[in-house]
Parts: structure tokens; C-alpha cells; sequence
């Protein structure tokens, strides 16, 4: 059986184009004998690209995961479909104290691994990277 491979940018996203075409897809929906969908990641920009919310974690996060609950309607799944998570944050503490954004999205029973990452972000007192967790 022949693989079906759809490519989709779901409504309210903002698509960025490069040379009169998108750059990627926001979600990639692998069909088969089964169905494989790839989302993206997902920043909180509006439809215009706008940056929601700048110096405000919640309301980054809303944006982001309202993006990401669009993709995933616009590939006919649900966060109940969802099997994995990757997050890159840059202020672990702060993002940290908002987990009932995501909570209200992923829910309990369909909680996901939930790797998180810090990444790369401005230097600590000591003259070392925050994401730099070894020794304290």
C-alpha cells in the first residue's frame, strides 16, 4: 500500500513564505495502514506573525498551545492523539509556573512524555549557562 503524505497550514496560523512559497508546513499527516501526524514547532505568534505577549510566559503559552491545538484539528486529532511533546524554554522557573496552561490543554488522561529543554539563555551570576544544571 501506497503511503498518502498530506501537508497542511491550518486556518488562523501565520505561514511564512520565502520566494512566493511557504517555507514548511505547519502539519504533515502520514497515511497508510495507519495515519502518522508531524506538527511542527510552534511558537505564540498570531496570524500576522506578531510575537503574543512579549516578557509574559502565560500568555506565550496560550498562544502556543492554541497553535498547536489548530494543527492538530486541522489533521483531524485531538490532544487525546498525542503521544509526545518536546518544549525549549528559556526561563524554566517562569514556565514552570504556568503548567496549568498545558495541563488545560493536554489534560491528565492523555499526558504525553513531556520532555523540556532549556535552551540557550543568558549567563548566571556564576559564569555559567542557565541551561547549565550540573553542579547547581
Amino acid at each position: 500500500m501506497a503511503l498518502e503524505i498530506e501537508r497542511k497550514q491550518p486556518d488562523g496560523m501565520n505561514v511564512r513564505m520565502q520566494q512566493g512559497k511557504a517555507a514548511y508546513s505547519h502539519v504533515v499527516t502520514v497515511n497508510g495502514p495507519g495515519k502518522t501526524i508531524y506538527v511542527a514547532g510552534q511558537l505564540a505568534r498570531d496570524v500576522s506573525g506578531n510575537l503574543v505577549g512579549k516578557g509574559d510566559m502565560r500568555a506565550q503559552m496560550e498562544q502556543t498551545f492554541k497553535n498547536l491545538d489548530a494543527c492538530l484539528k486541522a489533521a483531524g486529532a485531538s490532544w487525546a492523539d498525542v503521544v509526545k511533546t518536546n518544549t525549549f524554554v528559556t526561563d524554566y522557573p517562569e514556565f514552570s509556573k504556568h503548567s496549568d496552561v498545558r495541563m488545560r490543554y493536554i489534560g491528565v488522561a492523555a499526558r504525553p512524555a513531556p520532555p523540556c529543554r532549556s535552551a540557550a539563555s543568558p549567563t548566571r551570576r556564576d559564569g555559567r549557562d542557565r541551561a547549565d544544571r550540573r553542579g547547581g
